[in-house]
């Protein structure tokens, strides 16, 4: 998204909001005094089911600060349009959602308003939310108002004007929210629907997976493209996809739940902590995406074919991939022993060179448990210059695919968003390898 055409785009808007050209809703109260149900009113079934739910959505990794307590919110979200701090989800009244009610709780995640009426920031994916069904809200519901309390107030948003006013989300909203639930198509089977209402839903995998426009809205002709987010890029997974392999329901679901897989690498920047959440989510509903997601995949291949000609004329890009990657990438071991074979590197073949790139710099960390891959960062050993040679070279031996355009560029702002995130660790980028990890 360019944000010099964001930035005026939202400006016409907010002037519209201003004038009073459009009815806002954020004097319409809801509920403000009726008592929120104590936690032993909710069923321990209907509890277990809304924190795998949960789980599904990311709610946790959203609306968790670095070493914060679970959903007191506080987390940063970088956007074109300035920084938002997610908000405390605990049943805590002060400063949490101990007063709201379901019926508060479910116009937030259909339209986008909370208990007094203000508008949220669709930072807060309500566009997607709005497709869960009334069954799935109330137990996420359930599950939130069981939680622990928190008194934790959010810190300010740093958005400036116009953009912190508030009304002129309802013009957004006119233009972009398409309130749900999810109807289930009669083409498909139940397996294919309960997929598509998780996927396009509660996992909201277009926000990250689809490209926006200048006002921050997905972009409906181009679902699941591809976007960027949080200084990575989530790779196509619609009939784009440039997946050298392609991906079985088996392979899919694995990648979610596991957050690697051996045929097609590890999950990494934001995806890898969406991964890790998805552990803990209904095996059922997993099988269900995966079978919505792979069922939409063209069947890319062919990224792997060599193009010794076009590798061996860039000498030092073959003498770092020899001198730093081929041990691991040529062993004997595959993951999450060893390397991923670069053939199959979606990272390699993919549309955008930003998470190769981010991997060469940064490197994928331990995992805190368990058994998973990992690789070191070459950001103090490589100059740009040499991370471009690189990424060229596998880009030339690996695939068939043509040159990435700009790749100096790529690095140059992947390098610099590296040395930020450094300097500022609470600050929320993507690229902190002991926050998000990657391939």
């Amino acid at each position: 998204m360019n944000a010099g055409a964001a930035r005026n785009a939202l400006l016409a808007l907010a002037g519209l909001a201003l004038a009073g050209s459009c009815a806002t809703s954020e004097t319409d109260a809801i509920a403000r005094l009726e008592a929120a149900p104590p936690p032993t009113s909710f069923s321990p079934a209907l509890v277990e089911r809304g924190a795998r739910l949960t789980a599904l959505g990311d709610c946790q990794g959203c609306h968790t600060a670095e070493d914060g307590r679970a959903f007191a919110g506080g987390r940063p979200v970088e956007t074109p349009f300035g920084t938002i701090y997610s908000t405390n989800i605990t049943p805590e009244p002060r400063t949490g959602i101990g007063l709201w009610s379901e019926q508060a709780f479910r116009r937030a995640l259909r339209e986008g308003l909370d208990r007094g009426g203000r508008h949220l920031y669709p930072a807060f994916p309500y566009d997607r939310f709005t497709l869960a069904s009334d069954e799935d809200i109330r137990a996420i519901y359930a599950f939130l108002m069981t939680r622990p309390p928190v008194s934790a107030p959010p810190p300010r948003n740093r958005i400036p004007f116009p953009f912190n006013v508030r009304s002129f989300l309802a013009v957004w909203n006119a233009l972009y929210l398409h309130p749900g639930p999810w109807k289930n198509d009669p083409a498909h089977d139940a397996r294919w629907n309960r997929g598509g209402e998780l996927a396009e839903g509660l996992g909201h995998c277009s926000s990250c997976h689809t490209p926006r426009n200048a006002l921050g809205a997905e972009r409906g002709d181009r679902h699941f493209e591809g976007g960027d987010t949080e200084g990575w890029h989530a790779y196509a997974i619609g009939a784009t996809s440039q997946s050298p392999v392609g991906w079985t329901e088996p392979a899919m679901r694995k990648y979610l739940r596991d957050g690697w897989e051996a045929q097609h690498g590890v999950a990494r920047g934001p995806m890898a902590a969406v991964s890790r959440g998805l552990v803990h989510a209904d095996e059922g509903d997993l099988a269900a995406i995966a079978h919505y997601i792979v069922s939409g995949m063209g069947h890319a291949g062919g990224g792997g074919a060599r193009k010794e000609s076009a590798a061996s004329a860039n000498a030092q890009g073959e003498r770092l991939y020899r001198d730093a990657c081929a041990q691991c990438h040529e062993g004997d071991e595959s993951l999450p022993f060893g390397g991923l074979v670069l053939a199959q590197s979606i990272g390699v073949a993919g549309e955008s060179p930003r998470n190769l790139v981010n991997m060469i710099l940064y490197g994928l960390p331990a995992a805190g448990d368990g058994t998973a891959p990992i690789m070191p960062g070459f950001a103090g050993a490589m100059s740009d210059a040499q991370v471009v040679a690189l990424s060229s070279y596998l880009r030339a031996r690996f695939t068939n695919r043509p040159p990435w355009p700009d790749l100096e560029s790529v690095v140059a702002k992947a390098r610099k968003e590296g040395e930020r995130v450094a300097k500022t660790p609470a600050g929320g980028a993507g690229l902190d390898p002991a926050r998000w990890g990657g391939t």
